[in-house]
């Protein structure tokens, strides 16, 4: 018997994958073969499919990103430099992050120079060790103790810096969205402006998942970088004669709409660490109950749309909801123009 009988199918594609990665037919960040995708190239089954990538993702070779799909993993630029015995090491597949702005000291906390502790420890790095964890875990992997833990310090030595976790989970959010300022000088028209600050917040909550779910419309916190979008929305739309409770109203309604879609990315990726599946091979899972469903004749458009497929992307999505919302609003500026003319 030839050697090649006894590797299992998958065993065989996860190599082929693994040497079109290492000979940089796939760059770190292009995406790999769906499932979907697999099965059609190799004609093998879908849980021989689904395996294919759940090894790759073992093996850090791969990673999922919520709203794009499994991707390559970049390769570290040092592989002999680890990080501190103190601190665990990164997930794979999230390669570490630049240094962050600190958050502006909030009146009332004690400062650096003054707050005593162990030598080293600022308010600046306590933020962005939080947002670290944050990143790469989620919120509710930060805790007082953990955050000490990665910095390698009693826990006890935090609360010179901040109030509590409340306090903490502010700061980290002040700083997030510090790192993307507006523009000095916002575009002539109020639709470009606001396509701006919509894009940029979708940018940021692209780069923090939890950034969305920890923002809170009923019970707003007071992040002062955040202070910054509502302002540049309502001059927009002040300039051209909206009233400051309808603007106001209209930045609500962007911003929740904004927020309300970039929750998923935090969903997503609780349920990828939760069943080991990205979206896509978890689909993959609920095809055959869907389309027998649909099979009944209840359902006709969903049926012609199963036919054809569905891509989700979440970018697109994006798109199309905020053009459809800016379109809504210029009619109200239009509607606004005719009753003062």
């Amino acid at each position: 018997m030839g050697d090649g009988s006894a590797v299992p199918r998958y065993s065989q594609i996860v190599g082929e994958l693994r040497r079109r990665i290492e000979a940089g037919e796939l760059a770190p960040g292009d995406r790999v073969p769906s499932t979907r995708e697999i099965t059609r190239q190799w004609g093998v089954a879908m849980a021989t499919a689904t395996k294919v990538l759940t090894e790759l993702r073992r093996e850090g070779v791969v990673h999922a990103v919520p709203g794009v799909g499994t991707v390559v993993t970049a390769a570290p630029t040092n592989p002999a430099a680890t990080t501190p015995a103190s601190a665990p090491a990164s997930p794979v597949g999230r390669p570490a992050r630049p240094a962050r702005s600190a958050a502006p000291a909030r009146p009332g906390a004690p400062s650096d120079a003054t707050a005593g502790g162990q030598a080293g420890l600022t308010l600046a790095r306590i933020v962005h060790a939080a947002v670290l964890v944050a990143d790469a875990e989620g919120l509710a992997a930060v805790s007082m103790r953990r955050v000490a833990a990665e910095l390698g310090v009693a826990t006890m030595s935090l609360y010179r810096h901040v109030t509590d976790k409340d306090d903490l989970l502010v700061r980290m959010m002040d700083a997030a969205i510090a790192e993307r300022p507006l523009p000095t000088e916002p575009p002539p028209g109020w639709r470009e402006a606001l396509e701006v600050a919509a894009r940029q917040l979708w940018g940021l909550f692209r780069l923090h998942p939890w950034l969305a779910p920890a923002l809170s419309l009923t019970r707003p916190q007071l992040i002062t970088s955040a202070l910054a979008y509502s302002e540049w929305v309502l001059e927009a739309l002040h300039a051209r004669g909206l009233d400051d409770q309808t603007a106001f109203t209209a930045h609500l309604t962007l911003l929740n709409y904004i927020r309300g879609l970039a929750q998923n990315l935090e969903t997503e990726r609780e349920a990828e660490a939760q069943s080991g599946l990205d979206s896509e091979e978890w689909m993959d899972t609920q095809e055959s109950a869907f389309r027998s469903t649909l099979d009944g004749g209840r359902y006709p458009g969903l049926a012609r749309l199963a036919k054809s497929g569905y891509d989700l992307d979440l970018d697109g999505l994006f798109e199309f909801g905020l053009q459809r919302l800016l379109d809504g609003l210029a009619a109200l500026l239009r509607e606004g123009d005719a009753s003062g003319g």
